[in-house]
């Protein structure tokens, strides 16, 4: 009606009406008649749309799930049983054995979930099958931004990349399934929460992301169908510019009223890393999730004959036993030197090289920036090695700007990528040592040899987990002149790097793996459904807690040690090799590992609601209050007379002078205890916390304060831990964060 009023029909073209989370609508027009619309009466507030970003097995062993978590939710064939996961994510493949149903014992109906199931416009064949119980998608946006193109992007649930599948199959694919890849089997994959539900809501596509006008309809719908847990793997490009807060944006306000709605909602914290304030993820009712590398590491080598052991990365079986091959530069085989132009050395294109001189041989290709930027792929120099007959190849990398990072990738002859430059040079220089030409430079002999070892075994290490080098770090950020907040994020570290799980065969955004059913792939994107499917099996033992309740009992028993019993490092880079290791903080991981088991059991909840985080809000300073009216429709009544109060597992005061303190309530959810509430912290800042000691019984809540103090004024955050340990054995941890500063 108020479109009809003010402009003429045809000049626009509303996309969505957002009924559930909040009261709006997103429509397509001109930036003239959105400043008409701006200035309507009962128009409370106009946002441009903004793009977002994707952000892109062994794990359910490394996290104890089998032995701990399954067996006490009856096994893992129960595991996750009739809760509800939705995906806003590229969609899904669902004719993968990860979401496969005729294996099971039959899936019942979900009769608080009320989603829909789209048909496919091809096959005329339903998306839904027991396993997963909903599947639609949301693509106004991206069609009115013409951006989406129907033959790749697919006008349904269907993956068109890959991402969807892989995270739907983290959190809740079927247990067991074998991972093949070239005829080799990498294990078998499971999700965190294997009988647990996925409903998808497709608001990602292939090449350009996705749309926020897009992603909050599928979160909008997604609330309204009954779904208990949001998984997002997705975030914005940047802090939003035109609110002033992070926290009050459409897609984070959509998210807070989720929460309200009683669903627990895990968010890829970004993959920004290692440098500071690189989060997407900034809000207090989102879980914020960060990736860690587990204790599988692929290595593989090079055995040249003059007796040098050359490491290197290949998931490959090995050359034949016992025996070497000659080694030869594809810039040495080329049919024709006039086919330079076209890059030879990336072993892209079989037809520009001498089938001749390859066959039988270990073929040395170059690793160039066209690899980096994706126009070169491992896959493709396997398939041209494998088409001119060679026995292996090699990709020797030649230089490297500081934090590259390389990946295993499976290939199904031998091969391997010598990342290390000097490795590299060495092999060039015995090539060119081993090589006889004429006076034009031409190959009169290849006299170099060597062989390939096998990459497919994995070598499982203690010093794991670690905080992945792309994972986004702290401190978080309140607005987008970047100011800090007082409030810690990441939340919580999950493995995210490495992650074997399904891929859909049509995806084409992994060069490498294209074509295939499994990818492994790293991102933050890896790690949040990590989060969403543990805390599945938490909402499967206590079906009536709160999102917060959930989100507490997740960090509050976390790690900070590795499994060799050291503190946590995270990967950073150096200023002389790619990658050098240091120290984490609660910057890199936020409160620590996720620990599953402990998680179902943690003793003390930290509990808050709508209103605390409105609390929050209205006491957050630089935020406009009639912004946070427009939004919520409620007035600010409610104050916390500072952020640093919201009832999170972590304390943080970016800006401490002189004295603060802080208030906490704890809310038992185990059998009476007593517990002793210790702290630490660095020298910098001192900590108290009142009482040391309180006696909980069953349901009951306590207060507790922390008083922190500047002790001196470094220019640096402090960090410290409060810990409260309970006399029948639980403990709870949080992270305390702090800057001081002078008056």
């Amino acid at each position: 009606m108020l479109l009809g009023m003010l402009f003429e029909h045809g000049t626009y073209k509303k996309l969505y009406s957002y009924k559930h989370l909040i009261n709006g609508f997103a429509v397509h027009m001109s930036p003239e008649q959105a400043e008409t619309l701006q200035r309507a009466p009962g128009v409370k507030s106009v946002e441009r749309d903004w793009k977002v970003r994707k952000l892109t097995t062994h794990t359910p062993q490394f996290l104890g799930l089998p032995t701990g978590v399954w067996p006490t939710g009856g096994g893992f064939d129960r595991a996750g049983e009739d809760i509800v996961i939705g995906f806003v994510d590229s969609g899904i493949y669902p004719h993968h054995p990860s979401f496969a149903t005729h294996n099971t014992e039959p899936y019942g109906p979900v009769p608080k979930y009320r989603g829909k199931c789209e048909v496919d416009p091809d096959t005329k064949r339903n998306f839904c099958n027991g396993k997963i119980i909903g599947a639609q998608h949301f693509a106004e946006g991206a069609k009115a931004a013409k951006a989406f193109n129907p033959t790749i992007d697919f006008d349904s649930p269907m993956d068109g990349d890959g991402h969807g599948s892989h995270t739907a199959a983290i959190a809740a694919g079927n247990n067991g399934i074998p991972v093949r890849i070239h005829g080799h089997e990498f294990g078998k994959a499971s999700g965190m929460a294997p009988r647990a539900r996925i409903a998808v809501y497709k608001a990602l596509y292939r090449l350009f992301g996705g749309f926020v006008s897009d992603v909050v309809a599928a979160i909008d719908q997604a609330v309204h169908d009954g779904v208990d847990i949001l998984s997002l793997s997705v975030g914005p490009n940047s802090p939003p510019a035109t609110t002033k807060t992070t926290y009050l944006n459409p897609f984070d306000v959509t998210l807070l009223a989720a929460v309200k709605a009683g669903i627990f909602v895990a968010q890829a914290a970004g993959n920004g890393g290692p440098f500071p304030k690189t989060l997407v993820s900034y809000s207090p009712w989102i879980t914020s999730v960060a990736a860690a590398i587990d204790d599988r590491r692929y290595k593989n080598h090079l055995t040249l004959a003059n007796g040098k052991f050359l490491a290197g990365i290949g998931l490959s079986p090995a050359t034949h036993a016992n025996r070497t091959f000659t080694l030869v530069a594809a810039n040495d085989v080329l049919l024709d030197s006039s086919v330079v132009k076209y890059s030879p050395t990336d072993c892209q294109r079989p037809e520009l090289l001498n089938k001749n001189l390859v066959e039988g041989n270990i073929l040395l290709c170059g690793y160039s920036f066209n690899f980096v930027v994706g126009t070169a792929s491992v896959k493709k120099v396997s398939e041209t090695a494998k088409s001119l007959g060679a026995a292996g190849f090699v990709l020797a990398v030649e230089s490297v700007s500081p934090g590259t990072k390389f990946d295993p990738v499976p290939v199904g002859i031998p091969g391997i990528l010598i990342t290390d430059v000097t490795k590299s040079m060495d092999l060039i220089n015995y090539y060119n040592i081993s090589t006889s030409r004429d006076w034009t430079g031409r190959v009169k002999s290849f006299k170099a040899t060597g062989s390939i070892g096998d990459g497919l075994m994995p070598i499982l290490h203690k010093s794991a987990p670690q905080v992945a080098l792309f994972s986004a770090r702290g401190p978080n950020i309140k607005d987008f002149s970047f100011q800090d907040a007082d409030l810690l994020k990441p939340d919580i570290l999950a493995p995210g790097a490495l992650i074997w799980a399904a891929w859909s065969p049509n995806g084409t955004d992994e060069a490498n793996y294209v074509g295939e059913g499994f990818a492994m792939i790293s991102g933050t994107s890896m790690a949040a459904p990590h989060i969403a499917g543990i805390a599945a099996l938490v909402k499967q033992k206590h079906p009536h807690w709160s999102p917060a309740a959930i989100k507490s009992a997740l960090m509050t028993t976390s790690t900070t040690l590795d499994r060799a019993g050291r503190p946590l490092k995270a990967q950073q880079y150096s200023e002389t090799d790619a990658m050098k290791l240091v120290a984490a903080t609660p910057f890199d991981y936020g409160s620590g590992h996720v620990s599953p088991r402990a998680a179902l059991d943690p003793g003390l909840i930290f509990d808050a609601g709508y209103e605390d985080y409105l609390g929050f809000l209205c006491t957050t300073p630089g935020i406009d209050k009639n912004e946070i009216k427009n939004y919520t429709n409620l007035p600010c009544n409610y104050t916390l007379s500072h952020p640093s109060n919201l009832n999170t597992p972590s304390i943080t005061v970016a800006h401490l002078v002189k004295t603060q303190i802080v208030t906490r309530t704890v809310t038992n959810v185990a059998e009476e205890e007593t517990y002793m509430i210790t702290a630490r912290m660095q020298p910098a800042i001192a900590i108290e916390v009142n009482p040391p000691a309180m006696t909980i019984k069953p349901g009951a809540s306590r207060k507790f304060t922390v008083t922190l103090s500047v002790r001196s004024v470094t220019g640096s955050y402090s960090f410290g831990e409060i810990c409260m340990k309970g006399s029948r054995g639980h403990k709870v941890r949080i992270p305390v964060v702090s800057q001081g500063y002078r008056r």
